[in-house]
């Protein structure tokens, strides 16, 4: 088949209820939860992790996690799309060791201001944000920075509940990667909220820090599994140039 370009495949992709009993190529799936990875994600800290799920067993239970809905009874294989906020501290430690490989092969008398200034993001305005301290942190911090904000531009999304949310963000950013890249290759997908979110964190055996961004079950469409013609909101409702 042959590959769709970025329209095609934004236009081809619909939430598909139902797959037919047809096997996917588990390592092409691989390779667009791949392209998840490469998804832009705040502060570069890639506070995720995809569970791809093809054993039976596994399958069937989130299945049931989701309600026995046809998009994941149906599916021929699951990615569980996880948001880890508890591992900031780590992915800030990756983000600082590879800032330092790229200015340890750098030149130039200008070197060691731009490593400074680079660092300093990661082990200090990251730490700054992200440490919680059962929330008090974060409330602290939205009370400084809307008290610095009646003086100049801050940001202001700063509390333990924005910093979940800028989490849940980038992965869902990173879902939208990979269901365009299972469109391009012909492969169809159904992201799902609708779940018991506990139960899918014990069948997948995730960490209390853990949260489910979504359940995307991936298929080949049955002509059943498109339940109507696309429905949008008119578009001169939505876009507005300024």
């Amino acid at each position: 088949m042959k590959k769709k370009t970025v329209t095609e495949a934004i236009q081809y992709r619909r939430s598909v209820r139902i797959f037919k009993e047809e096997d996917l190529d588990s390592e092409k799936v691989r390779n667009c939860i791949y392209n998840a990875s490469l998804a832009p994600n705040s502060s570069n800290l890639q506070t995720w992790e995809f569970y791809h799920v093809t054993d039976k067993n596994v399958l069937k239970a989130i299945a049931k996690a989701c309600f026995n809905q046809n998009a994941a009874r149906t599916a021929n294989q699951l990615v569980v799309f996880v948001v880890r906020k508890d591992l900031w501290r780590k992915r800030a430690k990756a983000n600082v060791d590879f800032l330092n490989s790229v200015f340890d092969k750098m030149d130039g008398k200008s070197k060691e201001r731009k490593r400074k200034m680079a660092l300093k993001y990661y082990n200090v305005a990251v730490p700054t944000m992200y440490t919680t301290f059962f929330g008090i942190f974060g409330y602290l911090r939205y009370i400084f920075f809307n008290i610095v904000g009646l003086f100049r531009p801050i940001f202001r999304e700063v509390r333990r509940s924005d910093i979940r949310i800028v989490s849940h963000k980038s992965t869902g950013l990173a879902a939208q990667n990979f269901m365009m890249s299972m469109a391009e290759i012909g492969y169809d997908t159904c992201p799902m909220e609708g779940s018991d979110t506990t139960m899918v964190k014990r069948i997948l055996n995730l960490p209390s820090g853990a949260e489910i961004n979504m359940v995307i079950g991936c298929g080949i469409r049955d002509k059943k599994g498109i339940y109507s013609e696309r429905f949008r909101i008119p578009f001169d409702q939505v876009y507005k140039e300024i």
